[in-house]
């Protein structure tokens, strides 16, 4: 088992008991993106929730960032519209890419479905190329399914 899956094995747990009977979407989503800053250190970890037909920027760690992506702009749209994760090597390469910061050089989104479609996502930035990987993509669909099911119990959706 590498480093970085034990970092996680550990932390999905800790995440769990965080936010469990929390009532406010916004308390645990700003949570959740300062564990992942804290125990990876990327340089950013934040949210995008869809709201009225764009993604709006929610709670996130790290520098000032886009407000507003539509469905079909950068990485996040990207990932919201066709309901996947997505790992960026280098963000130069990808077509439609937001550089919402230039030292940004690699990416990861995942996406936070429920049954009724995704409602956000979880975007992550570092300020090296390839960081993210299949690990980090399994652990973080992981990690977006507890949000989605946690998120549903506060907004009543159960």
């Amino acid at each position: 088992m590498s480093d970085k899956q034990k970092a996680y094995d550990e932390l999905l747990p800790q995440v769990a008991a965080l936010i469990q009977g929390e009532t406010d979407e916004v308390s645990i989503l700003a949570n959740v993106s300062a564990v992942l800053k804290e125990r990876f250190g990327w340089f950013w970890v934040g949210f995008y929730m869809d709201r009225g037909g764009e993604l709006r920027l929610g709670p996130f760690q790290g520098p000032v960032a886009c407000m507003h992506i539509a469905y079909d702009r950068g990485v996040c749209g990207a990932a919201f519209s066709q309901r996947k994760a997505i790992v960026v090597p280098d963000v130069e390469l990808f077509p439609g890419h937001i550089a919402c910061s230039s030292l940004s050089r690699s990416e990861i989104v995942v996406p936070i479905l429920t049954p009724r479609g995704p409602i956000g996502v979880l975007d992550i930035d570092s300020t090296e190329l390839s960081t993210f990987d299949d690990t980090d993509r399994q652990n973080l669909e992981r990690l977006c399914a507890l949000l989605a099911e946690v998120i549903r119990e506060v907004r009543g959706e159960r």
